[in-house]
C-alpha cells in the first residue's frame, strides 16, 4: 500500500485532483467529507460542538450551520483550536478505519486540507500539494463560493502559507491553468504513484 497525502490551500482545486485520482483507481479518503460525517445530526461529535459553541451554531433543521461556525472559528485561533480538538481525532480514527479496508497494493490518497498546519507530512509515503498563486485562490473563492473578498482573505490567512505547503511537497501539481492541463498532470501523477506502489511490492 502506498499512503499519499493530498493537500492544497482553499480554492487551489484539490478536490478536482482528488476526483481524477479516484477515477484512475486510487482509494480516496476525503477528510472534509468525514469531518461532516462526524458532526452529523445525532452524533456525539455534534453534541460536543454544541456544548462548546452553543446552540446558535445549528440551522433551523437542527443540523450544524457550517458557514456560521466557520465565520466564528476562522476569526479566532483559540476557537479554531477548540473545534479542531473535537473533530480531528474523530476524523483520524475514521480515516484509519477506511484505510485498513483497502486492498494490498492500493494507492490510498488521504485528501486532507491541513497536512501542513497539523504537522502530518511525515505520516505519508509521499505528499502531493495542489498549488495556485494566492490571487487565484482569492478569485475562485469570491466567484465560486460566494464569499466577500474579506471572508476569502480570512479563510486563506487561517491556513498555512503557500511556502510552508510547498516545503513539505514531494510532488507539486500546478492548478493555475486549464482543466486539460490538470488532466495531463494528474495522468503523470498517477503513473508516478503506481511506480512507487509497485516498487514497494518488490
Amino acid at each position: 500500500m502506498l499512503r499519499v497525502g493530498l493537500t492544497g490551500g482553499i480554492g487551489a482545486g484539490k478536490s478536482e485532483v482528488s476526483r481524477r485520482l479516484a477515477a484512475q483507481g486510487a482509494v480516496v479518503i476525503d477528510a472534509d467529507a468525514i469531518a461532516r460525517e462526524v458532526v452529523a445530526q445525532g452524533t456525539p461529535g455534534l453534541a460536543e460542538v454544541i456544548a462548546a459553541f452553543g446552540p446558535e451554531v445549528l440551522g433551523p433543521d437542527g443540523s450544524l450551520d457550517r458557514a456560521r461556525l466557520g465565520d466564528t472559528v476562522f476569526a479566532d485561533a483559540d476557537l479554531r483550536a477548540r473545534l479542531n480538538a473535537i473533530i480531528h481525532p474523530r476524523v483520524a480514527a475514521r480515516m484509519l478505519e477506511i484505510e485498513q479496508q483497502a486492498a494490498p497494493g492500493s494507492v490510498v490518497v488521504h485528501d486532507v486540507p491541513l497536512i501542513t498546519e497539523n504537522g502530518l507530512a511525515d505520516s505519508y509515503d509521499i505528499v502531493v500539494v495542489v498549488d495556485v498563486p494566492p490571487r487565484i485562490q482569492l478569485e475562485r473563492l469570491v466567484r465560486h463560493r460566494v464569499m466577500t473578498r474579506d471572508q476569502a482573505k480570512a479563510r486563506i490567512s487561517a491556513q498555512a502559507a503557500r511556502e510552508q505547503r510547498l516545503a513539505v511537497a514531494g510532488i507539486v501539481i500546478d492548478n493555475a491553468g486549464s482543466l486539460a492541463e490538470l488532466d495531463r498532470q494528474v495522468g503523470e501523477l498517477w503513473a508516478e504513484l503506481r511506480r512507487h506502489a509497485n516498487a514497494r511490492k518488490e
